[in-house]
């Protein structure tokens, strides 16, 4: 894919937004557009934002969307005219969402499998004809299970959520950029957390130059 004038919407959430740079060209699809000769590389990342709806407490009506809350309620918002879109999510559904993760037949977003479908279908549609990315959560401290969060219970690990990323994704036929298994960033090894993601979650400068030459490598490639 040749790159130079391409209009992206990038939508996820602090990682996207730019939690964790120290200035907003130093995030990936800052690099990506200045690299890569974008057009325009759209910011729709939102912090604490997930795939799936959230219930909360206490739980609102299923009529009390807010359109921030989540990807499914707000993808749709996005401006229509990009030719290409890239999903950068899932890390917060594992983390802190009070969604279930339910299963691959669910096709509304009250779960993390339907959110999935959702999601992806939605975009699929809005976007028809134009190529949709997805990439997968990186490694996290604390991947292997969650021990906070707004609703007691057991959400598996957070491979688990990459996997339902992939399996639905690869359901849809959509190219996934698997930053999970092969970012290089895995923070558990203290050296790469202390140069690319001090805080265990969010990468800093250096981590975002990582993400954004692997992005523009892989839309190369499609």
């Amino acid at each position: 894919m040749e790159l130079k004038g391409l209009k992206i919407n990038f939508l996820g959430d602090s990682i996207t937004e730019g939690v964790g740079v120290s200035t907003p060209d130093a995030l990936y699809h800052a690099i990506l557009k200045r690299e890569a000769g974008l057009k325009e590389a759209r910011n729709y990342g939102i912090s604490a934002t997930r795939y799936a709806l959230q219930k909360g407490y206490p739980a609102r009506p299923k009529d009390d969307y807010v359109d921030v809350n989540s990807f499914s309620e707000r993808f749709n918002k996005m401006d229509d005219d990009a030719d290409v879109v890239v999903v950068f999510g899932g890390t917060n559904d594992y983390g802190h969402g009070d969604a279930p993760i339910g299963t691959f037949e669910d096709r509304t977003p009250e779960t993390f499998y339907g959110a999935c479908h959702y999601l992806y279908s939605g975009l699929i549609k809005k976007y028809l004809g134009k190529t949709i990315v997805i990439m997968t959560p990186l490694h996290r401290i604390g991947e292997e299970s969650r021990s906070y969060g707004v609703k007691p219970g057991e959400y598996g690990s957070l491979k688990e959520y990459v996997d339902i990323i992939r399996e639905v994704a690869q359901y849809y036929s959509l190219p996934v950029l698997d930053l999970f298994k092969e970012s290089g960033l895995q923070p558990a090894v203290k050296e790469i957390q202390d140069k690319y993601i001090p805080d265990g979650l969010h990468p800093n400068d250096e981590g975002h130059k990582i993400i954004a030459n692997k992005l523009k490598n892989f839309l190369k490639n499609l």
